[in-house]
């Protein structure tokens, strides 16, 4: 929970509202792959992050402004590697709820929540080379560049570059 905000344990009731976001094209522009055309291949993502959470591997949360409301974003902690204390965050929000500073109240809930509850000492986060809206979060968090992925993503047949931001406790 945040002041304004209910961090729940994703589950199949949010398959609809990722949906939502998943396959609005100018919410997925920075993505790994385009907007998704089809709820079951959603669905089927959602049940992969599931299976992560189950393995110890991941926590994936739906945010929404009510402990009962729809989610108007999803964030995670993934490849969580407990040896080496590490993991990598990841938030994806409706684009109708973007410039109300709910991604950054969010990632800081996640942040404090890997750090303090997980006792994790580093995190990173990968994004789109041209996405400034999550570079910016990410510098208020706390995170420095630290490089370049070249052509680390092929989308529609062409490579993208990603950039790597990191954040020690």
């Amino acid at each position: 929970m945040t002041p304004r905000l209910t961090l729940r344990p994703l589950g199949p009731r949010d398959v609809d509202a990722i949906f939502a976001m998943m396959s609005d094209e100018e919410t997925m522009r920075f993505w790994d792959w385009p907007g998704f055309r089809d709820r079951q291949t959603v669905a089927e993502i959602v049940d992969a992050q599931l299976e992560d959470v189950a393995s110890g591997r991941a926590v994936y949360w739906a945010v929404a402004l009510t402990p009962e409301g729809t989610a108007i974003g999803s964030c995670d902690l993934s490849e969580i590697d407990r040896h080496h204390a590490r993991a990598e965050v990841g938030f994806l929000f409706n684009r109708s709820y973007w410039g109300n500073g709910y991604a950054r109240e969010t990632m800081e809930a996640v942040t404090a929540f890997a750090f303090e509850e997980l006792n994790l000492q580093r995190l990173w986060a990968r994004f789109h080379t041209g996405n400034l809206a999550s570079q910016r979060l990410l510098e208020r968090l706390g995170f420095s560049r630290e490089g370049t992925l070249r052509g680390h993503i092929i989308r529609e047949g062409l490579r993208r570059d990603c950039e790597i931001y990191g954040r020690m406790r």
